[in-house]
C-alpha cells in the first residue's frame, strides 16, 4: 500500500504549504499527489502549476467533473498533461451531485452512470487515435447531428499523438453500482470514506465489475483503489479528531440536498444514520458548531487515520489488509515529512502493489 497526497479544495484561496507540499512529496519518494475541483478553482490549473517544480511523482485529478468540460475537452486536457510530466497523469473523473452539476453547469444530473460510461468510452477514443471520433449516444453525439446545428460538424482525430494510449482512467464512486462500474470500465477507483470494515463488501463489488470487464483493458491485478484518507497527528485521538470533524459535518451535513447526499449515504452504510440524522439537521439549521461536535470518534476513526505516531500505526495494519493500493493522505502540508517517515517505518513503501483481488477476501 503505497502514500499520496492530496491537496483538497481550495477555500477562498490556494490551500496554504501546497506548492511545498508537492514538491515534497517528489522529493520524499510518494507516489502521487491528486487535486480537486467543486465551483471555485478548477483541478487541472494546479496540478499543471504544482507539476512543473516535481519529478518522478504522479500527478492526477480527484477529481475532475464531467459536467465541467466536454468529453474530448477533458482528453485534450489529459494528453496535454501526460505529454508534458513524461507519462505521469492520471485522469480522475466524477460526476459531482445535483446541486452543483444543475446549478453550476446548468446541466441535468439525471443517469450519471450512463453518462460515465458515454464519457469514458469519448475520451479513450481521443486517446486511442485509431480513427476520427464518432460517437452516437444519450448524452454525447459527434459530431453533432445536422438538424441541431450548422451542419457543418466534421468527425476529427486528435492531431497530437498521446504519449500513452492507455492512460489510466480513475472514477470516483460511491454507491455499489458506481464502484462496480468503475472495475468495469476503468483503471481505478477514487473513494471517499473508505473504511476497513467495510472491505469485504467493497471487493465483492469489485469483483462484480470485474466479472464484465472487457479484456482489452488492464487486468484486475492492475486495478488501484486510491483512497483519500484524513491523516492527523496530534497529542492523542481526541485532539486529532476534533482537525477531522468539521470535514465529516460539511460532507454528512452540508454537501448535497437533504435526501440526496451520496457523501452521508456512504456513512450510513458504515452505521452512522443516527449520528448522521444529527448532523444534518444541526448543519442545516445554520449551527456548523453542533453539527461538528456531533460526528462520533468512532466514526472519525473508521475513515481517518488520527492520534499519534502510535496511534496512527498501529491502524495501519488494518488499512494494509484492504483492497486499497494507495492512501492518498489529506494532512497539514507540515506533517507530511512526519507522515512519510511513519510509512516508511511502518514498512509501507516496499514495492509495488498486488492490487485488490479479483474475488471478495
Amino acid at each position: 500500500m503505497r502514500l499520496g497526497y492530496h491537496t483538497g479544495y481550495w477555500s477562498a484561496g490556494p490551500p496554504p504549504g501546497a506548492a511545498q507540499a508537492v514538491r515534497a512529496a517528489d522529493e520524499l519518494g510518494l507516489d502521487s499527489v491528486w487535486t480537486a475541483e467543486a465551483y471555485g478553482s478548477d483541478a487541472l490549473t494546479p496540478l499543471a502549476w504544482w507539476g512543473a517544480g516535481t519529478r518522478r511523482v504522479r500527478l492526477g485529478t480527484a477529481i475532475a467533473q464531467i459536467s465541467a468540460r466536454t468529453p474530448t475537452s477533458a482528453a485534450m486536457a489529459a494528453l496535454t498533461l501526460d505529454h508534458l510530466s513524461g507519462g505521469r497523469f492520471v485522469l480522475g473523473l466524477g460526476a459531482s451531485g445535483p446541486q452543483v452539476v444543475e446549478g453550476w453547469y446548468g446541466q441535468p444530473y439525471p443517469r450519471p452512470l450512463a453518462r460515465t460510461r458515454e464519457y469514458v468510452d469519448v475520451v479513450r477514443q481521443v486517446l486511442a487515435r485509431e480513427a476520427p471520433v464518432t460517437y452516437d449516444g444519450s448524452f454525447y453525439r459527434l459530431p453533432l447531428p445536422a438538424d441541431e446545428g450548422a451542419g457543418l460538424g466534421k468527425a476529427l482525430r486528435s492531431t497530437v499523438h498521446p504519449l500513452r494510449a492507455d492512460l489510466p482512467i480513475h472514477l470516483a464512486a460511491e454507491g455499489p453500482r458506481n464502484i462496480a462500474m468503475s472495475a468495469e470500465i476503468a483503471d481505478g477507483w477514487l473513494p471517499l470514506f473508505y473504511s476497513p470494515r467495510m472491505d469485504a463488501t467493497y471487493r465483492e463489488l469489485l469483483a462484480e465489475g470485474f466479472a464484465r470487464r472487457s479484456p482489452d483493458r488492464r487486468p484486475p491485478e492492475q486495478f488501484e483503489v486510491v483512497a483519500t484518507v484524513p491523516v492527523v497527528l496530534a497529542e492523542d485521538v481526541e485532539q486529532a479528531a476534533d482537525v477531522v470533524r468539521p470535514f465529516i459535518a460539511l460532507y454528512a451535513g452540508g454537501m448535497g440536498a437533504k435526501g440526496a447526499n451520496f457523501h452521508r449515504d456512504v456513512l450510513d452504510r458504515l452505521g452512522y444514520t443516527e449520528a448522521c440524522d444529527e448532523i444534518q439537521a444541526h448543519y442545516l439549521a445554520g449551527d456548523r458548531a453542533r453539527a461538528t461536535a456531533a460526528v462520533p470518534t468512532e466514526l472519525v476513526r473508521d475513515i481517518a487515520l488520527v492520534g499519534t505516531e502510535q496511534d496512527v500505526r498501529a491502524q495501519l495494519p488494518a488499512w494494509r489488509a484492504t483492497a486499497v493500493t494507495t492512501v492518498l493522505a489529506q494532512a497539514d502540508p507540515r506533517a507530511l515529512h512526519r507522515i512519510a517517515a511513519l510509512w516508511s517505518d511502518a514498512g509501507h513503501d516496499d514495492g509495488p502493489t498486488d492490487g485488490p483481488a479479483a474475488e471478495p477476501a
